[in-house]
């Protein structure tokens, strides 16, 4: 093979975010990291493993805590008082910051966790001041405990904001459990320093402006893009462009992004009247006696006139905590040049405005102010695609107020998977494309007559499992998309994709979908069931009578509940499990499938054991034999590892990612392998997993573990069995 490339726009995982494993082993700085697939594990919980986080919410007076939140909005306080008495911008900016953060490549980030608490969000250069708005819904959160999360509350501050502010919103959903850790594990970006300029060290861009995956900011430590301009320099064009590919990564088309632009920037202001390298640490950087209170500004109060976030200065609008249409005349009816902030920012202001057009000043409301225009503000009115947009808004009030309230729910509920994980009196009833629906499918079906037409099928082990593999590993814990559930495997694009081998699975489908007719059951349920017959079968050939469990009521998508477009991301470029690889990547073969792994919620542990039954069963993608370490393939036995560890063997590297197996006394090649196979031989870690399941009393914990952990995948996305 030739030596690895990230071919543009598609490699999922950036290398030397799976490497290094901590301080102490800086000494091996290309050693794998398994640190990840053991994220937020439960010692880290203060609450406890058996704290439920939705039977808390079923004790939660909503109608209180939102009275409470909207109260907090004009309550202003002497520490960190209020631009214009109205928390509302700040909020709105908070909780958007939260949700924002979310990038659809490998559905990371996003405000479902409450991670803007931790390091490295609650730090951003653009998260600026937005340690005051977590400090005033403190009073809050104390008050409520429990019953209501972090995550929960940031964002829906933010969409009572918008109600004090006169927008009807498009509902909220509560269901948002809280993480009590930083993710520091997840790749950012590879960027050296905060806000570092296209062609730095670690740039995130190639070629013309080919912005690197699964990244969605242009800059490390911005939620979107450069209010200033590409790199920081002022050409809207060209950070219109910025714009598009920044939220078409979030999922957002132009329509929407438009909206979000104007309803975001129709409140509130832009905060940069000084001097910004006067203000103090961030919040991880500042000495104890700041408890975690960051950016202090040294110069002046620090807040209202005085305050710096971004370095822009001024509003968008007259009236600015009035959700209104002010936002267009002022964008669409004015000429703008360019100026510099008091903090030396560049910013659009008018070329001519009458005084009483301009914003109030934050302190004094007899005072006018300049308004002013971002790099992406401008965007919208001279890119041609957003100009018609804007002036569709602006003639049409109604479609405009329901475009962003759909967006903003969007934006704010996109990472929280399904409907059903909804929870509260104000969860709207219309089913949303982007939420992946799925119907409730039938349970009444006789399950062992099923089982028993599959075994005589005439359809392989390996048939079976690789279906059922193929249908589950698209999930998602990161945003809670993908799985069993739904059965898209049957239809566009997944019917279609290289590494589902599409003639095998159609001809497999050909099989399962009239068993499934004929019994009144789902294809879901049919697909899943025949790999679990799959892996009965192989153990009772290895020995072992295992019964896997199953649970029926899995349903169908159809088409139109599928929005296409949105699942090519969870395309599998790579699956190691099936020992895959669809092109050479920067990030080798093992660190792609630690981050698969951690996305499908496994533990490494669960990864070495399914890695092992996944090879002895031959379910290799194409029918390989890398890594078949066994003269008993289709059989459920510990194989793999006996062969694995078995100093008989000495290992020999071919080519790239190909490596021989070979008989220590007769020199003869008795197996081929790929890097993941030998890594579990390699790495002392994963070595270790691998001793246990090689040794001689632990067939049958092999059979137990893999079964817990194949059940544990399939039912990843069945939120009814929780």
């Amino acid at each position: 093979m030739s030596e690895r490339t990230t071919p543009a726009g598609k490699c999922p995982v950036m290398h030397g975010a799976m490497t290094t494993a901590g301080r102490s082993m800086n000494q091996w700085p290309d050693a794998l990291n398994l640190d990840i697939l053991h994220q937020h594990d439960s010692k880290t919980n203060p609450l406890g493993k058996d704290f439920d986080y939705r039977e808390a919410l079923k004790t939660l007076d909503v109608e209180a805590l939102k009275q409470d939140v909207r109260a907090l909005m004009t309550d202003s306080q002497d520490w960190w008082p209020a631009d214009w008495g109205h928390y509302g911008g700040l909020m709105i900016r908070m909780a958007w910051h939260s949700a924002g953060s979310y990038r659809m490549a490998d559905g990371r980030g996003g405000g479902g966790t409450g991670n803007q608490r931790f390091a490295p969000l609650n730090s951003w250069p653009d998260n600026v001041s937005l340690d005051k708005a977590r400090r005033l819904l403190w009073p809050i959160k104390k008050k409520y405990g429990n019953k209501v999360s972090w995550a929960d509350l940031m964002i829906l501050a933010g969409n009572m904001a918008y109600e004090t502010m006169g927008l009807k919103t498009f509902g909220f959903a509560f269901g948002r459990e809280d993480i009590w850790h930083p993710e520091t594990d997840i790749f950012w970006g590879s960027e050296k320093e905060w806000l570092a300029p296209s062609g730095s060290e670690g740039s995130r861009y190639s070629g013309e402006r080919d912005l690197e995956n699964p990244l969605a900011a242009v800059m490390m430590g911005l939620i979107y893009v450069n209010p200033e301009g590409v790199d920081g320099q002022p050409d809207p064009l060209k950070t219109a462009e910025d714009v598009r590919v920044t939220f078409a990564r979030m999922a957002m088309d132009d329509e929407e992004t438009a909206a979000l632009t104007a309803g975001g920037h129709t409140v509130g202001k832009c905060h940069g009247n000084g001097d910004a390298s006067t203000l103090g640490p961030d919040p991880e950087a500042v000495g104890v006696e700041a408890q975690g209170f960051g950016w202090v500004n040294a110069a002046g109060k620090g807040f209202g006139r005085d305050a710096i976030t971004s370095g822009i200065e001024g509003a968008w609008t007259s009236d600015p905590t009035k959700f209104d249409m002010g936002y267009f005349d002022m964008l669409l009816d004015h000429e703008w040049e360019l100026a510099k902030s008091p903090a030396g920012a560049w910013q659009w202001q008018p070329v001519e405005i009458a005084e009483e057009d301009m914003p109030p000043d934050v302190e004094d409301a007899s005072i006018h102010t300049m308004p002013i225009m971002t790099d992406a503000d401008m965007a919208m009115k001279m890119d041609p695609a957003y100009r018609a947009i804007m002036e569709k808004f602006r003639a049409d009030p109604d479609h405009f107020r329901d475009t962003f309230a759909r967006a903003w729910f969007k934006l704010t509920h996109r990472d929280m998977g399904p409907k059903s994980r909804y929870f509260g009196p104000d969860v709207p009833e219309e089913d949303l494309i982007w939420q992946d629906p799925v119907p409730q499918g039938p349970t009444g079906w006789n399950v062992e007559a099923v089982k028993a037409k599959i075994a005589d099928s005439g359809l392989s082990i390996a048939e079976m499992v690789a279906t059922a593999w193929d249908s589950a590993r698209t999930w998602r814990g990161s945003d809670l998309r993908g799985g069993a559930n739904g059965a898209r495997l049957r239809l566009a694009p997944q019917k279609d994709w290289a590494g589902n081998e599409p003639e095998r699975l159609a001809r497999v489908l050909s099989v399962l979908e009239p068993i499934a007719a004929e019994a009144g059951a789902s294809v879901a349920d049919i697909i899943v069931l025949a790999g679990n017959v799959g892996i009965e079968q192989a153990a009772k050939a290895a020995g072992i009578e295992v019964a896997v469990p199953f649970h029926p009521g899995r349903g169908d998508a159809t088409d139109e509940m599928t929005d296409a477009e949105s699942f090519e991301p969870l395309e599998p470029l790579h699956d190691g499990y099936r020992n895959w690889l669809k092109a050479d990547y920067i990030p080798s073969p093992m660190e792609l499938m630690v981050d698969r792994t951690q996305l499908m919620g496994l533990t490494a542990p669960e990864m070495t054991v399914l890695v092992g039954g996944m090879r002895v069963l031959g379910a290799n993608h194409g029918g390989s034999q890398h890594g078949v370490f066994t003269e008993r393939e289709g059989q459920l036995t510990n194989d793999f590892f006996v062969n694995l560890v078995d100093m008989a063997n000495r290992w020999n590297k071919v080519e790239d990612n190909l490596y021989e197996v070979i008989d220590r006394q007769s020199g003869e090649t008795k197996w081929t392998a790929t890097e993941v196979d030998l890594t579990f031989g390699a790495n002392s870690i994963l070595r270790a997993y691998s001793e246990v399941y090689a040794q001689d009393d632990n067939q049958a914990k092999f059979v137990e573990d893999f079964v817990a952990a194949w059940t544990k995948l399939m039912n990843a996305d069945r939120f009814d069995l929780d």
